[in-house]
């Protein structure tokens, strides 16, 4: 029954168990679960935090890794990668546990899935190749296309300087609506 609960919810808690077995008319302490669990392969570990992926998401992702599989070392080491976080200062940043053997985190089970926006927090945008970082610019209003344009017209291109990259560069950013806006895709094309 343990195994069995645990797999089905792996944010299950000892103490969780301890009233189901209970309620099943079998006594147990924390210590019995947690041993029965243990000699099973599994520990209570801090679930990862992931970004939230729709299933459409997925797919796109596995399509660009196959079809980047075979990239060389020297291919990557030619791509500007970019994208914006939010770091935050006073959310909720509580570490939740989860059930699982190791090198089992990335499962969705495991995981806690975040988006990107609340309160308590700061903006940050950057850029980064193989061979290091780029700048790092912190963003002090809701950034829109306009913005994105401006951060990339004042950083991007410095940082490739300063980092000695070769013609021909490639520059990396996701499908975020600012990054794929028409103005956007129109500015990039230009410069």
């Amino acid at each position: 029954m343990i195994m069995r609960t645990v797999s089905k919810d792996p944010r299950t808690t000892r103490g969780d168990l301890v009233n189901d077995l209970q309620r099943a008319g079998t006594k147990v302490t924390k210590v019995t679960i947690s041993n029965t669990l243990q000699r099973q392969g599994i520990k209570s570990r801090s679930a990862r935090r992931v970004p939230l992926l729709k299933p459409v998401h997925v797919q796109a992702r596995l399509k660009f890794a196959r079809e980047h599989m075979d990239d060389t070392a020297e291919d990557w080491e030619n791509v500007m990668w970019s994208d914006e976080t939010k770091v935050e200062l006073f959310g909720i940043n509580s570490t939740r546990r989860v059930w699982r053997k190791k090198n089992t985190e990335l499962h969705p089970k495991n995981t806690i899935p975040t988006v990107k926006h609340g309160g308590g927090n700061i903006m940050l945008w950057g850029c980064f190749p193989a061979k290091g970082t780029g700048r790092l610019i912190r963003v002090k209003d809701r950034m829109n296309g306009a913005m994105y344009r401006e951060i990339l017209s004042q950083n991007l291109l410095p940082s490739v300087r300063t980092l000695k990259m070769k013609r021909g560069w490639v520059f990396q950013h996701d499908n975020d609506p600012k990054h794929t806006a028409r103005a956007t895709k129109e500015w990039l094309r230009k410069k």
